[in-house]
């Protein structure tokens, strides 16, 4: 796991550290020494922590004139012990709400577990965006299937095309336009 980075290739397009209205901003990074693990297993020291020992996350591209941001994630989604959505929702999504952000593209193929809880955070995060949406983009199968079988995709949009989506030879805003235009016909079916 410690040779899994976040992807890097939009940093000529944006970085969080260095965006003052990012939860991260004046974040410094170590290229030697690694930290940061998911159980016992070191992680790239470029990830970021949100105070969960299983989860950590990556925000990789916010579009604030457009109203969007693609954040990836690595580790094991637990909510049943370390409630990493309330974690996620009041430490990360509720500042970039704050910002006007009310669309989310989350990479999730480095998401290995999830194990759920209730749903209230789900449900608190779609009712703070108005008309905006989530997205869970390439989900392993087993991951996808522990989500849908406790209803989270009731408020994140996930499965089918977006399981299928390599989103790495997209630049950030045709991402977001694919993406938008999934959700666009998963909304008038």
């Amino acid at each position: 796991m410690h040779a899994v980075e976040p992807f890097f290739h939009w940093r000529n397009l944006y970085i969080s550290s260095e965006d003052d209205a990012s939860p991260f901003f004046g974040q410094e990074y170590s290229e030697f020494f690694f930290d940061n693990k998911v159980y016992n297993h070191l992680i790239h020291p470029q990830w970021d922590s949100m105070d969960s020992p299983t989860l950590f996350l990556k925000i990789i591209y916010v579009d604030y004139d457009s109203s969007f941001a693609i954040i990836e994630f690595i580790g094991e989604w637990n909510d049943a012990i370390e409630n990493d959505i309330m974690t996620l929702k009041r430490d990360i999504i509720d500042e970039m709400i704050k910002m006007g952000i009310t669309k989310y593209i989350l990479i999730g193929e480095n998401v290995l577990n999830f194990h759920s809880s209730d749903d209230c955070y789900y449900e608190e995060w779609m009712d703070d965006i108005d008309d905006g949406w989530i997205s869970f983009v390439n989900l392993h199968p087993h991951v996808r299937t522990e989500m849908e079988e406790v209803g989270i995709d009731q408020y994140i949009i996930l499965g089918g095309e977006m399981d299928e989506i390599d989103w790495r030879t997209y630049l950030p805003k045709q991402l977001f336009d694919y993406i938008e235009q999934i959700v666009e016909k998963r909304f008038t079916i």
